[in-house]
């Protein structure tokens, strides 16, 4: 048996394809002392990798040129040599584009399977539904009443801020691209309304699902979406700003020309990154999980088929086709 691997073949100028990419075989690592070895069943795809696989100054380390891609994946432990991890655990790491990983237990969490399903710990139970509790929890400052719009709202991080902004007694809606992914946020979410941004006349549907404007926008993607909505907001409104999807491949799309609201309005613009608050994370996973058990927290999951299949499903999610969260099975 080999390791089968997804390497970062070259640095992409302009929009992803699958020839930045490169699958190798490699031996399955063996656990060292204080080590032990991860069987992955799901591997996790977020739009943040796209930022990973350039050269530039960012938040954190780029990916290397024929090194694994980043990114994190759940899986079971196999081999151990580590007293904390046992054979048969199953555990959240950042083991990369890979069938197995090796690691010393940093950065590593375990998780239970039979409390939610295990590939709920990448998407509503982990960094995505982390994402959305702390910058709206902690930067949005949501009160009873207000309205909260997200944008990219049926993806992984967008459709857990709605759902959490409801439970604190909001409106919540949504903007997404397509009458499908609307209906979703709306009928099967809970969302109170979904704004389609692909119909046109953005500005007039917002201004129909804001009657009282907005107070906080959840933002994922910056760009136009980013300016019709500060058309809308309230003085004193709040901007968790959380992603920039739509200037990944082409930042010049990110140029704001509504500027002056900002000083009109007095909007608190706050851009945050989840690793940032690392104290945060156990009450919000610990909340997290809780919701999802108890069926409060809904989530979507498209899913491809193995690993050969990561990259055509990366640049799908960096187009919108995904639907909630992007996953990749392994097993």
């Amino acid at each position: 048996m080999k390791n089968r691997q997804i390497l970062l073949a070259a640095r992409p100028s302009g929009a992803v394809d699958e020839s930045h990419f490169k699958l190798v075989e490699s031996d399955i690592p063996r656990a060292g002392d204080g080590e032990f070895v991860v069987r992955a069943h799901y591997l996790s795809l977020d739009p943040y990798m796209r930022g990973r696989m350039d050269d530039a100054k960012s938040y954190a380390a780029k990916a290397e040129l024929n090194d694994v891609m980043v990114g994190a994946a759940v899986g079971e432990v196999i081999e151990s040599r580590n007293d904390k991890f046992r054979v048969g655990d199953f555990v959240q790491t950042r083991s990369g584009w890979q069938e197995y990983g090796v690691s010393d237990g940093s950065g590593v969490r375990k998780v239970d399977a039979n409390h939610v399903p295990l590939s709920a710990y990448l998407g509503a139970v982990g960094m995505p539904g982390v994402t959305a509790w702390i910058g709206l929890n902690e930067h949005g400052k949501p009160k009873a009443g207000e309205t909260v719009v997200v944008s990219a709202a049926s993806g992984a991080v967008g459709s857990a801020v709605g759902q959490l902004a409801k439970l604190k007694g909001c409106r919540a809606v949504g903007i997404a691209g397509g009458k499908a992914k609307c209906d979703y946020v709306v009928n099967e979410l809970g969302f109170d309304a979904c704004v389609d941004y692909k119909a046109g006349n953005l500005d007039a549907a917002l201004a129909t699902a804001c009657p009282k404007g907005i107070d906080i926008y959840f933002d994922n993607v910056g760009g136009a979406i980013l300016d019709a909505v500060l058309n809308h907001v309230n003085a004193f409104s709040r901007i968790p700003l959380c992603g920039q999807i739509s200037g990944y491949n082409d930042p010049s799309v990110l140029a704001i020309k509504n500027m002056r609201s900002f000083l009109v309005n007095r909007i608190a613009l706050r851009g945050f990154i989840v690793s940032d608050h690392m104290d945060l994370w156990r009450p919000a996973l610990a909340e997290l999980a809780q919701l999802v058990h108890d069926g409060k927290l809904k989530y979507r999951e498209t899913i491809a088929q193995g690993l050969e299949n990561a990259p055509k499903a990366f640049i799908g999610l960096l187009k919108g086709a995904n639907f909630g969260k992007q996953l990749v099975k392994l097993i």
